[in-house]
């Protein structure tokens, strides 16, 4: 080993405990003490490293100078460009659609000022005639639907099978709802029974005026009563309800269904049994097709 390669390593000796004796010096504290020391040996590694590195340069005949890592890497440049390089450009991100889903609607302040007036006026009637609010889930199994086959509201409906493989619907309509809760409480229930609700009900089917795909109606349902007493409390109800947010006769008509008589009009008619639920959907529409 040449003798200036041991004077480099000499002087890396004590450049390295000069400044483990600087940093010791300005230490007031335990934790500033403990990195002190642990910069000072970095640093001292580095120099020795550095100093070795330039014996062997030396002695394999080299310009004896230090050379940095990150100029004798001819591939540094590759390195720290690779990840941005090798990224693809990201497709532009598509503009977001502000309207509602088609069939639906936004309530803005304005509007739900309007719907919450409205519904109050269906609770105030509703709690006069001694009714009870109740409400169900908007997702209900899609069987509670599909088991009257024929019925209109089967090719309406809003339906998909979920992540637990379970074939569910959005409700098209509140009496089904209402028939299963009085059902699972197995008789349990003091009849005769005055429930209401106002629900939002969703069908897949043509919009028209006034008419979209979910919709808000008001229920009021009277269970364990043979008589028409209860279809004429109904009837006075909603004659109470127009009159209350100023509606007359000169402005909406009210018309009555029953099963019953339009049963015995399609039997004498000669309408089967058989396709009594079509022919009921087919006279609905009488009325609604423009």
């Amino acid at each position: 080993m040449k003798v200036s390669t041991h004077l480099a390593m000499i002087a890396a000796l004590l450049h390295s405990r000069a400044a483990v004796t600087a940093f010791q010096q300005l230490s007031t504290t335990s934790p500033a003490r403990l990195a002190s020391r642990s910069i000072a040996s970095t640093s001292s590694r580095v120099i020795l490293s550095s100093a070795t590195e330039t014996g062997s340069a030396e002695k394999g005949g080299g310009s004896g100078g230090r050379v940095a890592a990150s100029v004798s890497d001819k591939d540094i440049l590759s390195k720290t460009s690779s990840s941005s390089s090798s990224s693809s450009p990201k497709p532009p991100a598509q503009a977001l659609d502000t309207n509602p889903p088609k069939g639906t609607r936004d309530f803005y302040p304005p509007d739900m000022r309007l719907r919450t007036w409205l519904f109050s006026q269906w609770r105030d009637v509703a709690a006069l005639y001694g009714f009870s609010e109740y409400d169900a889930p908007v997702l209900e199994s899609e069987s509670l639907y599909t088991r009257k086959a024929g019925e209109e509201v089967t090719q309406q409906l809003y339906n998909f099978v979920d992540k637990g493989e379970r074939a569910v619907a959005l409700r098209p309509e509140m009496t089904p709802s209402l028939a299963r809760m009085v059902m699972a409480k197995k008789g349990g229930l003091n009849l005769p029974l005055k429930w209401f609700s106002i629900p939002q009900c969703w069908r897949y089917e043509r919009m028209t005026r006034g008419r979209r795909r979910e919709h808000f109606q008001w229920n009021m349902d009277v269970w364990g009563v043979s008589g028409i007493e209860a279809e004429a409390e109904l009837l006075s109800a909603m004659v109470t309800f127009f009159e209350k947010v100023g509606l007359t006769s000169e402005d909406v008509g009210i018309k009555v269904n029953s099963r019953l008589v339009i049963g015995e009009v399609l039997t004498e008619l000669g309408v089967s049994e058989e396709k009594f639920a079509a022919t009921c959907v087919l006279v609905d529409k009488l009325e609604k097709v423009p």
